[in-house]
């Protein structure tokens, strides 16, 4: 028992202090002398007591430590590792009450310019602390023609930039890949002004993909063909777009995104037009048999003039909830409503209320069953935990509505695939601010 104690100390020890040491250096086998006793070199420390320490580190670490011998590389590049590194690293991270979000947002009112960031939360101390770093892409980015309006994910650590242009990446390990242009035209004589994307991944076939649906003009008379869409569907694996059969007769509301993926679908919240009334509804993709469904919402608002109906994920009972609060005034109720079971649109039911909360403006993004993400009257991020009953503010603003957040998870996925060039990817830099 003391010798594994002992082996323990030292390898957390090789890892934390010496990682650059070994990145730089050519040897993989080493032995250190202890109270005259030899250690084995880490080739040949047992796989599981590594495995366990090593999930403990940061992706970026990992990313280092794969240079110190032949055993750590092949167990870090390992498909298992990698799956099992996200789910427990992440959940430690939330186990130690530390929150990480990554946020987008325009600063300046004349500027399309986008920032990504990093924000580090610990909520273990009295008064909450928050570090903060810049994510910097190439200098190709930093153009006004260049500019994001929503982030979509965590999808296994990965995001969807949706903007011009869309863009996937892995902040964790600074991969960042710029998405082909899709050259799909549409039926002909008409044109598109409006699209809605959603991101997700596909069991089957290991692929991430993007789907678009884009809205229908008629460019004979200039007018919308209402409750038609065209949709298009890309793949990380082949590195191309594709036309896709066209999704059920819906319309997806103008509101802010919250990435909404469950049970390998993407959701969108649309209504449909029964006898001349709107009725809610959810349109579902499904990534891996790549086919459209529409979800039966119930009537969970009296107008959509009056309310605000914001779809969300429920990790909960890995499901999906809508966020239901009014349009207008500075203080905001909210009653937060959930799918019981995902595949029974009968069993939507109102979860809970929240009472008046001063300051919210609109959600930007939700996690777990209980942590909201607003953006506040003065374009500031702000969260506010339910069981807590508190918000806490982050000093970080955006402009002209262009404030987004999700929750920061690291993971080792890679974005590379076997026929990309080493040009489509640019390292992305984390500075303090």
């Amino acid at each position: 028992m003391l010798s594994f104690y002992l082996l323990l100390f030292l390898l957390f020890s090789m890892i934390m202090s010496n990682c650059k040491k070994f990145c730089s250096s050519k040897f993989t086998l080493f032995t250190v002398q202890i109270q005259n006793k030899k250690i084995i070199s880490p080739e040949f420390l047992p796989r599981e007591l590594v495995s366990n320490i090593l999930s403990r580190l940061p992706a970026n670490d990992l990313m280092r430590c794969k240079h110190v011998c032949k055993s750590w590389y092949n167990l870090i590049t390992d498909p298992h590792f990698i799956t099992n590194y996200h789910v427990f690293y992440n959940n430690l991270k939330h186990c130690q009450r530390e929150q990480d979000l990554l946020v987008i947002r325009r600063p300046f009112l004349s500027s399309l310019k986008t920032y990504i960031s990093v924000l580090s939360c610990n909520f273990n101390q009295p008064k909450m602390h928050i570090s903060s770093h810049l994510l910097s892409p190439s200098i190709e980015f930093s153009s006004d023609h260049k500019y994001w309006t929503e982030i979509l994910g965590p999808c296994n650590g990965i995001y969807l930039l949706q903007g011009n242009p869309h863009v996937m990446m892995n902040p964790s390990i600074k991969q960042f890949k710029t998405l082909p242009q899709s050259y799909s035209t549409g039926p002909r004589g008409t044109y598109s002004l409006t699209d809605h994307a959603g991101f997700g991944y596909d069991p089957k076939r290991d692929d991430y993909k993007v789907v678009v649906v884009k809205d229908i003009w008629l460019r004979e008379i200039d007018e919308r063909k209402l409750m038609h869409w065209t949709a298009e569907i890309y793949s990380l694996n082949s590195n191309s777009w594709r036309e896709l059969d066209h999704p059920p007769p819906i319309e997806i509301w103008e509101s802010s995104v919250v990435y909404t993926y469950v049970n390998n679908c993407y959701h969108w919240f649309g209504f449909v037009d029964e006898s001349g009334r709107k009725e809610d509804v959810v349109l579902a993709f499904d990534m891996a048999n790549e086919v459209f469904r529409n979800i039966k919402v119930p009537r969970l608002r009296e107008s959509s003039k009056e309310d605000f109906a914001t779809l969300v994920p429920y990790e909960e009972s890995n499901s999906i909830g809508v966020i239901v609060y009014p349009v207008r005034g500075i203080e905001k109720s909210f009653d937060v409503w959930v799918l019981r079971d995902y595949w029974d649109e009968g069993t939507w039911i109102k979860k809970y209320s929240v009472e008046s909360k001063e300051g919210i403006y609109k959600l930007v993004g939700f996690h777990a069953s209980n942590q909201f993400l607003w953006m506040g009257i003065n374009e500031e991020l702000m969260l506010y935990e339910a069981d807590s009953q508190q918000i806490q503010r982050f000093q970080v603003e955006g402009k002209n509505n262009s404030l987004r957040a999700t929750v920061y998870a690291e993971s080792l996925v890679s974005l590379r695939r076997r026929n990309d060039s080493t040009c489509q990817f640019v390292l992305c830099n984390l500075s303090k601010l």
